[in-house]
């Protein structure tokens, strides 16, 4: 796991499904990046997302906009996820998790990304915005 965080920004690849969930992931793995994730921005682009680790749950206070939301393990697995969260919300803390990956709303639909879904991040084919 530990040899991806030098590279700020990912691809998301669903294993299990074959399918891209985002090409321009970046990562916050500071204490800081995590406090403020996605609060100030006004949208998620398709392929756009955020990679917290570690982080075992999230919330939308201050968010402007509804996502999808990840919750991987320490292995990349899809162990819960929360479609379309609007703002004003919050996860429950998911002991076993390693990671949380926010997306815009729809892409956990569109890419059919399961409970069990086995997920990899690229740092060598992740787009640069």
């Amino acid at each position: 796991m530990s040899k991806l965080w030098h590279k700020k920004t990912l691809r998301a690849i669903n294993m299990t499904r074959g399918t891209q969930v985002g090409n321009c992931v970046r990562v916050a793995d500071t204490g800081l990046q995590r406090i403020v994730g996605l609060l100030g921005k006004r949208q998620l682009l398709p392929g756009d997302g955020l990679l917290i680790v570690p982080s075992q749950g999230v919330h939308t206070w201050g968010m402007l906009f509804p996502i999808d939301v990840a919750i991987l393990d320490g292995q990349w697995k899809v162990i819960a996820m929360k479609q379309n969260m609007r703002p004003f919300r919050i996860t429950r803390l998911f002991w076993k998790a390693a990671a949380v990956l926010e997306l815009p709303s729809g892409m956990l639909d569109s890419t059919s990304t399961s409970v069990g879904d086995e997920t990899e991040f690229d740092a060598a084919e992740a787009a640069a915005r």
